[in-house]
């Protein structure tokens, strides 16, 4: 017996031009003209003045719904796991390849599942313990070409390195926000982690070697881009097709954001993975859906 009910196509689609979207922002920052913490900073000043906009918008809404309006600490720690989020990823991408800084922040559910384990006892499936070999399997295939190189080798290692922080900072983040996401809107809560995520990155963007300001008007342009396409356009559309979607259909169509990444950079910056690589980066991926449909 079949279900009558009708597969959420337009939900689907948002969710796979979401994925696509972020997949871009590894190009956009590549394409900016200022020091990699300052285009982590734009990214956030820039959509926050938009996001306090949309909050605004829905002010009355959030009111009669009975959402928090005023500031919690969880929205400062949120804020600060997002700064170091954006940080370590803006710096990865300055060293190692963008599919490879794209790939290996996609180890945050492993990080989460770790701590559900230790902290509350959590118990995991064979799937899931299966999806967690092949994951990490996944991401020593990516990264070993780069240990085996001479010195240009040890800064795609550094950059490598930096993606699995990055994926550490983000598993904090999406635990922390989990329980903010009951009190607060969406257009408010990321509003708040927006901008106190901006607050956070200043002073290092300031202090980081190199343009913290476009030097032309044209360097304006991926930095707006990584404020509207990626912050905006792609957090915001997954945000909502992902309330419309299983689970484990999300994280497939999510899967699109390393490999919109990967074709991209390969067409702009000439950026091919290594056949060692491909195979590792398809062993993580499926690690990474096996391990979010076993749990």
């Amino acid at each position: 017996m079949t279900s009558s009910r009708p597969f959420p196509t337009f939900a689907f689609a948002a969710l796979l031009l979401g994925g696509a979207a972020i997949g871009f922002a590894g190009i956009f920052m590549r394409l900016a003209d200022v020091n990699p913490l300052a285009s982590a900073f734009w990214r956030m000043a820039l959509a926050a003045p938009i996001l306090w906009m949309w909050a605004y918008a829905v002010h009355k809404q959030d009111f009669a719904n009975g959402k928090r309006i005023g500031f919690a600490p969880a929205l400062m720690l949120a804020g600060l796991y997002f700064a170091g989020d954006m940080a370590t990823w803006h710096l990865s991408l300055h060293y190692t390849t963008v599919s490879n800084a794209t790939l290996l922040p996609n180890l945050a559910p492993l990080f989460i599942a770790f701590w559900l384990w230790w902290v509350h006892k959590i118990r995991f499936g064979r799937i899931f313990l299966i999806g967690v070999i092949l994951a990490l399997a996944g991401a020593v295939l990516v990264v070993e070409p780069n240990t085996a190189q001479a010195d240009p080798g040890k800064h795609k290692l550094w950059g490598d390195a930096l993606g699995f922080v990055t994926a550490f900072f983000y598993a904090g983040y999406q635990l922390v926000i989990k329980d903010a996401r009951a009190r607060y809107s969406t257009a408010r809560l990321m509003a708040w982690s927006t901008t106190i995520t901006a607050l956070a990155l200043l002073p290092f963007a300031l202090a980081s070697p190199g343009l913290f300001w476009p030097e032309h008007a044209i360097g304006w342009l991926p930095l707006l881009a990584l404020a509207l396409i990626a912050q905006i356009g792609g957090q915001t559309v997954i945000a909502y097709a992902s309330a419309h979607l299983a689970t484990s259909l999300s994280s497939v169509g999510l899967l699109i954001q390393p490999l919109t990444a990967t074709i991209a950079a390969w067409l702009l910056f000439h950026e091919a993975l290594m056949p060692l690589q491909m195979a590792g980066a398809i062993v993580l991926m499926s690690g990474i859906y096996l391990s979010k449909r076993g749990s």
